[in-house]
């Protein structure tokens, strides 16, 4: 929300000395968040004057039209003479007043003006565009033309109000008040202890028999419908410069005068009004939900397929407009350049229900101011006095007549009220506040208070965001100021620590982080298609997903089950902003549907929850196990002058699942596999006991292309919680022995098909207590010598008793031991 210093000072008579970043510092106290305050024409220096086109000649022989104007521009130039300019701008005649700049001038930008030769002519200065001046495009896509009753010479700084301040305010969903000049001034009076000029304070006559007919079917949709007709309106009538200017320093480009009047409206009273073009309304207008598969054509041109739930304005042709959201084409106001302009209106200013309106602009993705305003809490009570501003302005500027008929629909409502005690913040805040304090400041929000030690509040129309006592409670402390709470450190019971759980995720973190990977976390949200670029089965179960109702990205409605596509997002970003050489890691949740779907119990708030209770809850909720995840791209070792560098590849991967898995104290077989996104012949599975907990290697050039990923990505994913069930965590003391150790050294040929893991299984086994350590150091395949379709491994054995030193028979003893395992097993023999 844009406020104008300017439009925020005629409701709140601030000091005359406070400047915008003192007003910010004053809301920001209060708690809304003022993100910046943007400073209209610092940079804006004269002369800057209102002119008047006396001749234009165009020049010829240039390659775009080219004109040479004399503008009378009164005594701003010292000798009442006209200004030579020279303008290429076609959107304006003779006689018509501009805005002209003059030499010696500065304009936004640090743009200095002086007279120049250009064309063949000398340019004394320059006729204004609207983005010129830092104003935006008015819609003309030119020169400022303005009203003809301008008078020459004026100084248009003041005129066009361009040097003005305006906080850029981030309103949060609670506080829809504040989407209004009305709103924002109403914590400016507060946070100043100034009082509050309200502008919803009007005359406003009573509803009566003769206002336009209107129909509310859906009473719970929509509360309260005002309706007001203004006729004989001028069709040339435009909207002022200082409407303009307002509308155009709050983010909005002016339109026409009863749209523009409208707009205005709703940004000073935050009362969302749409003006019909009376003419083209046919018969009642009524208020109803939509026929499934009915259709409107709404302002942006686009046809809409209604929806059953979407609340609609009707005549009797059908909807004529998107409730709270977008008019309807077939009844809008006439733009001023049209030949038959818009002469009679139809003002609507109505209260809509909150969740229907945000759920009919999402469904039609159809963001508006009024949708804006609507979905987070517009004051009821202000339709009536935001339909009666309209009409004055609409009198006032065009000179229409304001009908006597006035139109209210209203379904009765008592006020909210909430009984709290007057201690209830002192308790909240751990401050005593004292009674005369909380029901000052509730009163200055604009509640009625009554009582006692226990006291009745009557909330505002205006916010519906104080539902229970708590919101009372914060009101109550933001307005004394968050900065004065008191900082108090909560003190942990003793004998606690961190869960076993909580110290491996700790620990995976630290290891992986030590090996060179950097994490990357990610929004746990992913789109099913993601799936079918994983090349997973239609069966797999990583396809099953919990979908989210009420979804931040619609193309994103659903919870993870893998932590590789948002790892792989990640890896796209960085590689795209120039960083190749990447390492990347993520442990989080993963969110697996459940066989037996339930609904949550809602839990009690007035006591603790029964273990039953909470068992309860935790069967309807997704089952989330911990996942750890790593991709890696580029080199993983960098040449320099020490030597070649080394690229990542699928055996990084295996080893950083090796190293979560020696964190977690679980024993990981890697051996081949094939699944989804993994390459077929450079895809490890990952197992525990006869569990597999995960894969790794390089990922397959598919998947790499779907995703937009480096050649040869190599990735990682393991079930963290797998791995922790399984594994013993108790930290080991190293055994060192006095005696020395005997290696021996075998080569074993077998066929290639058989795994390196099934060998080595084997040779341990065989090897028996004596075997200290093995190692594969080599792998060898060569048809002439071994033969087709086999392939040999050399190990490195490693024994050593803990009583004794070994001798030469003891250890080949071993090793023959385990080779005949191997060869039993597996099929290897010695090679020769």
């Amino acid at each position: 929300m844009r406020v104008p210093l300017s439009w925020l000072r005629e409701y709140v008579d601030l000091p005359a000395t406070e400047t915008g970043r003192d007003v910010q510092a004053k809301l920001v106290s209060a708690g809304l968040e003022v993100e910046t305050v943007e400073h209209l024409g610092a940079d804006l220096k004269g002369p800057l004057v209102v002119g008047q086109v006396l001749t234009i000649e165009e020049l010829e022989g240039f390659k775009k039209p080219i004109r040479f104007c004399t503008v009378d521009v009164g005594q701003a130039n010292g000798t009442g003479e006209p200004q030579e300019i020279v303008c290429g701008a076609r959107n304006f005649s003779v006689g018509d007043k501009v805005v002209v700049v003059l030499p010696g001038a500065t304009l936004p930008g640090g743009f200095s003006i002086s007279a120049r030769k250009t064309y063949g002519k000398t340019s004394h200065g320059m006729i204004c565009s609207g983005d010129e001046l830092g104003m935006g495009d008015d819609g003309s896509h030119g020169i400022i033309v303005l009203p003809p009753e301008t008078e020459v010479g004026k100084d248009a700084i003041e005129l066009l109000e361009l040097v003005d301040e305006v906080l850029d305010i981030a309103v949060t969903a609670n506080r829809g008040d504040c989407l209004s000049i009305r709103g924002v001034a109403r914590e400016a009076a507060i946070a100043y202890g100034l009082p509050l000029s309200d502008p919803a304070l009007l005359d406003v006559p009573g509803p009566n028999a003769y206002g336009y007919p209107v129909e509310v079917s859906d009473p719970l949709g929509c509360d309260r419908f005002t309706a007001r007709t203004v006729t004989g309106l001028s069709p040339e009538a435009r909207s002022p410069i200082w409407l303009q200017r307002r509308l155009q320093k709050v983010g909005m480009r002016p339109i026409s005068l009863a749209v523009d009047v409208t707009n205005y409206v709703m940004i000073e009273l935050g009362q969302p009004l749409h003006a019909y073009d009376r003419s083209l309304v046919q018969g009642t207008i009524g208020v109803r939900r939509a026929a499934e598969g009915e259709q409107i054509k709404t302002l942006d041109g686009v046809e809409r397929k209604l929806h059953a739930e979407d609340l609609v304005i009707t005549d009797e042709r059908g909807p004529i407009g998107l409730a709270g959201v977008m008019g309807g084409a077939n009844t809008e106001i006439a733009d001023h350049s049209e030949a038959e302009g818009t002469t009679d209106v139809v003002i609507e200013a109505a209260h809509f229900d909150a969740v229907s309106i945000a759920r009919t602009a999402r469904r039609h993705k159809l963001s508006s101011e009024a949708s804006r305003r609507f979905e987070r809490g517009v004051d009821p009570a202000a339709a009536a006095a935001a339909a009666q501003r309209t009409v004055d302005l609409l009198v006032l500027l065009a000179g229409g007549t304001a009908e006597v008929g006035v139109t209210e629909v209203v379904t009765p409502s008592a006020p909210h009220t909430i009984s709290v005690p007057a201690d209830h913040p002192d308790k909240v805040a751990g401050v005593s506040y004292g009674r005369e304090t909380v029901v000052r400041r509730l009163q200055e929000v604009g509640c009625d208070v009554y009582g006692q030690d226990e006291l009745i509040v009557t909330v505002p129309s205006w916010r519906p965001d104080l539902q229970e006592i708590n919101d009372l409670a914060e009101e109550v402390i933001r307005l004394e100021g968050y900065e004065n709470l008191p900082s108090t450190l909560p003190r942990p019971p003793a004998g606690r620590g961190l869960t076993r759980r909580q110290r491996l995720h700790r620990r995976v973190g630290r290891v992986l982080a030590g090996a060179g990977y950097v994490e990357a976390p990610n929004y746990p949200f992913l789109g099913e298609q993601v799936f079918d670029q994983l090349l997973l089965d239609a069966d797999d179960p990583k396809r099953r997903v919990v979908k989210l109702t009420n979804p931040l990205n619609d193309e994103e409605p659903a919870l993870r089950t893998s932590l590789l596509p948002g790892l792989f997002g990640a890896l796209r970003r960085n590689d795209g902003r120039g960083s190749h050489d990447l390492a990347l890691f993520e442990t989080g949740l993963v969110f697996l549907p459940r066989e037996e779907q339930k609904i949550a119990a809602v839990l009690p708030v007035d006591r603790r929850p029964t273990d039953e209770e909470i068992a309860e809850l935790d069967a309807a909720l997704p089952e989330q196990p911990r996942h750890v995840a790593v991709v890696l791209a580029g080199a993983r070792e960098q040449a320099g002058w020490w030597g070649k560098g080394r690229p990542a590849d699928w055996a990084d991967a295996v080893e950083a699942a090796r190293v979560v898995a020696r964190e977690a104290g679980a024993e990981l077989v890697v051996r081949g596999g094939q699944y989804g996104p993994w390459h077929p012949g450079r895809c490890a599975e990952l197992v525990v006991g006869d569990t597999v907990v995960g894969h790794a290697g390089e990922l397959h050039p598919r998947v790499v292309k779907a995703f937009g990923l480096p050649a040869r990505t190599s990735a990682m994913e393991l079930d963290l919680d797998a791995l922790e069930a399984a594994g013993d965590d108790t930290p080991q003391a190293p055994r060192i022995s006095t005696f020395p150790v005997a290696t021996q050294d075998v080569a074993l040929v077998v066929d290639k098909f058989v795994p390196h893991a099934e060998v080595e299984a084997a040779l341990r086994e065989g090897a028996g207590e004596l075997l200290e350590g093995i190692r594969l150091f080599d792998v060898y395949e060569n048809e002439e010598q071994l033969g087709d379709g086999r392939k040999s491994l050399a190990y490195a054995l490693r024994f050593r008793a803990g009583d004794r030193t070994l001798t030469v028979d003891e250890a080949s003893a071993a090793r023959d031991a385990a080779v005949a395992l191997a060869g039993e097993r597996t099929g290897a023999v010695l090679r020769a």
